[in-house]
């Protein structure tokens, strides 16, 4: 069973969605509300639709498209002008933009960094590895199991360019501290498609999907599907070199107090793997990290300057 879908039919999906929330919008709302007068009996409640429509100065037939679910180009100026209409909030508002496709999306929740509490929170999940990733799969925060179970600089990356998607992509297989399948690599190409779809005006999103095509036959491979999917729990092989491969559970937690990100835990599968984490993280630091110190060495000495 995939988890991956199809573009088109999640489209159609969206707009389906969104039509049945905007007719459930508009039912709660009274002639009176917004200066109508109350007029003959009505067959269902709340505004009609050509009484939306006009209160928002759009076509009706195109209104009636839009709450139809019909493929119709939808600007952000309309949609306001629905959403005042309908009284949206903010978070109502968000959820419009979301499914009709438009990428310029209003975020209900400020951008005020992460929450004090999270780092405590990770740090409280050890021995269990944990680690915050933003949409892009850039790395905002971890506990010290996961730096010591994957190591973030240990292949020459410095702290800002810390970029999950990046590392499995761009660097040799060797350095790299996860095992990926393909179906792996199609589900991460998938995920980063969707959202990428809601920052199209960004662009250092548009840079970074730039890089990553330019520099890598297969996520340029990938992209060409034009798949979308969502982060899942799924079974991980995670390659340490001081230890040697661990089995684990990833599960994957959205965090709504960060919008886009969300945090992945690292269980081991079975006893063995248990007994390799423990013994990973009873090292002291230094024989922790000279495995990985020495393959740059032996492999790329290219990055000891980094």
């Amino acid at each position: 069973m995939t988890t991956v879908v199809d573009a088109r039919a999640l489209g159609k999906a969206q707009r389906k969605e969104l039509g049945a929330f905007l007719k459930s919008r508009r039912a709660r709302i009274t002639p009176e509300e917004v200066g109508l007068p109350p007029g003959p009996r009505r067959r269902t409640p709340g505004l009609r639709r050509e009484e939306v429509a006009q209160l928002s100065a759009v076509g009706v037939t195109w209104y009636t498209w839009l709450e139809q679910g019909r493929e119709i180009n939808v600007s952000v100026q309309v949609l306001e002008a629905v959403a005042r209409t309908l009284g949206l909030d903010a978070a109502e508002r968000s959820h419009v933009y979301r499914l009709a496709g438009v990428p310029t999306v209003p975020n209900p929740h400020p951008e005020t960094g992460l929450p004090e509490e999270l780092q405590v929170i990770l740090d409280h999940l050890a021995p269990l590895p944990a680690v915050l990733v933003s949409a892009r799969y850039d790395v905002l925060t971890h506990n010290d199991p996961y730096e010591w179970l994957c190591p973030i600089r240990a292949i020459g990356e410095v702290a800002k360019e810390v970029n999950l998607a990046r590392r499995v992509f761009l660097t040799p297989k060797c350095c790299n501290a996860y095992h990926h399948s393909w179906d792996d690599l199609r589900r991460m190409v998938a995920y980063l498609r969707g959202a990428y779809a809601k920052n199209l005006d960004d662009p250092v999103w548009q840079e970074f999907i730039d890089d990553l095509r330019t520099n890598s036959e297969d996520f340029e491979t990938l992209w060409a599907l034009n798949d979308v999917a969502v982060p899942i729990g799924r079974v991980k092989t995670i390659r340490n070199l001081a230890v040697g491969d661990i089995d684990t559970y990833v599960t994957s937690m959205s965090l709504p107090a960060v919008p886009g990100s969300w945090v992945q835990i690292y269980t081991p599968t079975d006893e063995s793997a248990w007994a390799k984490l423990h013994a990973l993280l009873a090292m002291p630091e230094e024989e922790r990290g000279e495995p990985w110190r020495e393959h740059r060495r032996r492999n790329h000495p290219e990055l000891l300057a980094g």
